[in-house]
């Protein structure tokens, strides 16, 4: 079976009115795919907001996998009824479909998404907020390593005390990160968890679990905590998409540890689903102008916020969320401000 070179990620209503679309200033007509596209690099040719494709599929429900598209297949972008749209040509005579809105899932290993998701994987996979301090003291830790060691890694053997769940003896293993507080309120948002390996709990006795350490990231220590590993999905459909409500937020930090942030980066945003943010949705990054002394009337001036790049959320808390920055056209730094794009 032929391989997808990209998944078109499809989540338009039916039934509702499209909206208009903003196509960026020399675009092409025609575009071939080649093979290492993303169907955000491809709508990014044509759109200036890229997270609009499905409002530009002409859809057509006879199409029985529109949702793939493979190298050497043509984009050619049409007009409907005074509307943009775009046609497929399926390469090697395979015929002309027109793409549409039809929601269909396709196994991650076939199918590249809209997102580059490799920049992403292991953070998905690992990395998580905690939501007090006290659900770090009520976690399970390391008391002892293998003949009274104090550090461990993959192979050795361990002990933990705590209470353990007989049913899910595969834990997660996280040392306590930054705290998070607000910079506006101050209130606590929370604690960032660093992913140190993982284990499973093969024997108890008491409260003493014995654990094979199966993973490290780094060296694991006394006083290491245990948790569940989130049971989340990995989505690999990511669908982009603008938030629903409004965002006025920051960049409060970037969990592998730099301060100057690029494209593909993973930074922490200080708001969560309770500000209405959804895994998918796209944020405007703006630079913080800087404040500077007028030689004229010796005056302190605020330089305006300049919008420097794009974001798209993968995965919320209540009170905070993950992005991706998608693209920069200046090196992005902490406290930047991310706005509705």
């Amino acid at each position: 079976m032929r391989k997808s070179l990209l998944a078109l990620l499809l989540l338009a209503a039916s039934g509702l009115a499209q909206a208009e679309v903003q196509l960026k200033e020399g675009h092409p007509d025609r575009y071939t795919v080649v093979k290492g596209d993303t169907l955000w690099d491809i709508s990014g040719k044509f759109l200036s907001q890229p997270w609009k494709w499905p409002e530009i599929w002409h859809a057509n429900p006879q199409v029985e996998n529109p949702h793939l598209i493979y190298p050497g297949d043509q984009l050619s972008l049409v007009y409907v009824d005074g509307q943009p749209r775009l046609m497929l040509n399926r390469g090697e005579s395979r015929g002309t479909i027109k793409l549409s809105p039809k929601v269909r899932s396709t196994p991650m290993a076939e199918a590249i998404p809209t997102i580059p998701l490799d920049a992403i994987n292991s953070f998905l996979l690992s990395n998580r907020i905690a939501n007090s301090p006290e659900e770090f003291q009520a976690a399970p830790y390391i008391v002892a390593g293998n003949n009274e060691g104090v550090i461990s890694g993959a192979g050795d053997r361990v002990y933990a005390r705590g209470s353990f769940d007989e049913s899910a003896p595969v834990y997660g293993i996280f040392r306590q990160g930054k705290t998070y507080i607000d910079p506006d309120t101050q209130e606590f948002l929370g604690i960032n968890a660093d992913d140190i390996g993982g284990g499973e709990i093969i024997a108890e006795e008491g409260d003493i679990g014995t654990m094979n350490l199966t993973r490290t990231t780094q060296e694991v220590r006394l006083g290491d905590r245990l948790f569940h590993t989130e049971e989340r999905a990995i989505n690999s459909t990511f669908m982009p998409s603008e938030p629903t409500t409004e965002i006025n937020g920051v960049i409060l930090d970037v969990p592998r540890g730099v301060t100057q942030i690029g494209q593909f980066d993973v930074v922490t945003l200080n708001k969560g689903t309770r500000d209405g943010l959804i895994e998918g949705n796209v944020l405007a990054i703006y630079k913080t102008g800087e404040t500077v002394r007028d030689r004229i009337t010796g005056e302190s001036v605020k330089i305006p916020d300049e919008r420097s790049g794009l974001l798209m959320v993968f995965r919320t808390y209540e009170k905070l969320s993950y992005g991706l920055v998608l693209g920069a056209n200046r090196s992005l730094s902490l406290k930047d401000k991310v706005r509705n794009p």
